[in-house]
């Protein structure tokens, strides 16, 4: 019988290739795309659909920040159980493998945004339109922005301004470093020198992003004088200071405010699911954060990693403001609000306050993948710490620092 309904199918597929070799429409028919990469770019809302999509990778840089703060003494893994998330487990036991998942998803994601920007970058010259130098500046911003992630985790990386195609991996070198850092700065300069301190949408790339960002990559090569010098023509000409009230500066609230030199921008409105993190347009690394099993006012579940240490925590001297904004002591929190929750490995009895899924969020698709909570990547706080170690490393001026 089996034989039998194999003949069966074969003469069914040969009649119908017998029908449709008859039609010459089948065969001439027009493409369906006339549109490829090689000639997409053709008016303005082309370069700017894709300079939107070079900002698109940023939001899959949650994971660079878990990962970050895991590798760091400030937090611990955590999760359900010693293997939850194999690959941020390793990172917090310091166990080096040829390859880490997880890692491997920094080093894709940073890339793919490098790669787009290049896109961008390859077909710059095509049209000319209003406006134009500022988007290249953009994409330029961003492409600084992915190649610092990444030589920050890797190091020596492989330097390309056109597009990386299949087969590169096997014959581009990795740069040394020190070239690395020039091409970072060379786009930053550029982006400095071609933006305003208005972005023409919020969340967009401005000069004092530009600015702030070169400073910092500046003090990671220990250059403090240019260091000094760009940051302080931040402070003293760009439209930031800190915030009156710390408290809300985490909270939606307090999203894109006075203080907010860079976010990355993200959404409850269009989610995803495990099969592809990446996809998601919520703040993944916010469910990652969040209380196990909770119950209770405010915040909303998660799967309890990136928990921080008790040394932290004692790291706060009594007082200090900043330190029930920064960290959620949950027993202290169920004391006073009647809350239960889970413990899940690792636990510690704190969790990241600033971070933490809040109640009353839309968080369409995954509930614990789709959160709206912007990553605060660069504050003027930050610019000011920056530009006093700066002044005081580079022994320039104490008085600043």
């Amino acid at each position: 019988m089996k034989r039998l309904n194999k003949i069966y199918a074969i003469a069914i597929i040969m009649t119908t290739f017998s029908i449709t070799s008859c039609g010459d429409d089948f065969v001439d028919r027009d493409p369906v795309y006339s549109i490829d990469s090689e000639n997409y770019f053709n008016s303005e809302a082309d370069y700017y659909n894709a300079l939107i999509a070079t900002y698109d990778l940023l939001q899959a840089s949650y994971v660079n920040v878990l990962l970050g703060e895991i590798a760091s003494d400030n937090t611990l893994c955590g999760g359900e159980s010693a293997t939850d998330v194999i690959g941020f487990q390793q990172i917090d036991d310091m166990i080096h493998t040829e390859v880490n998942s997880n890692l491997r998803d920094v080093w894709n994601w940073m890339f793919a945004g490098v790669n787009r920007a290049n896109y961008f970058m390859e077909f710059k010259d095509k049209i000319d339109f209003e406006g134009k130098q500022a988007m290249i500046a953009e994409v330029r911003f961003l492409r600084a922005y992915y190649n610092f992630e990444l030589v920050k985790w890797f190091g020596a990386i492989p330097i390309k301004e056109s597009r990386f195609l299949l087969g590169d991996e096997t014959t581009i070198p990795r740069s040394p470093v020190s070239e690395v850092y020039a091409f970072i700065e060379s786009d930053l300069e550029f982006a400095v020198n071609n933006l305003t301190y208005t972005a023409p949408q919020v969340g967009r790339v401005t000069k004092g992003a530009a600015q702030a960002l070169l400073g910092k990559v500046y003090l990671y090569q220990n250059k403090f004088s240019e260091s000094a010098t760009i940051l302080d023509n931040l402070i003293l000409n760009g439209p930031y200071d800190l915030v009156q009230n710390y408290n809300t500066i985490f909270e939606n609230q307090g999203e894109n405010g006075i203080e907010s030199v860079f976010e990355v921008q993200y959404t409850d409105a269009e989610g995803a699911g495990f099969g592809c993190l990446q996809c998601s347009e919520g703040n993944v690394a916010v469910g990652f954060n969040g209380i196990r099993n909770y119950n209770g006012p405010l915040f909303d579940s998660g799967y309890s990693f990136n928990v921080p240490t008790q040394e932290v925590v004692d790291e706060f001297e009594d007082g200090d403001l900043r330190k029930d904004v920064a960290i959620l002591d949950i027993v202290a929190w169920a004391e006073q609000t009647g809350a239960t929750y889970g413990t899940g490995y690792e636990h510690t009895g704190y969790f990241n306050r600033k971070y933490l899924p809040r109640q009353g969020d839309q968080n369409l698709g995954d509930q614990n993948l789709t959160n709206p909570n912007n990553y605060r990547a660069i504050r003027f706080a930050d610019v000011l710490l920056m530009a006093a170690e700066a002044f005081n490393r580079g022994n320039i001026n104490d008085t600043k620092a």
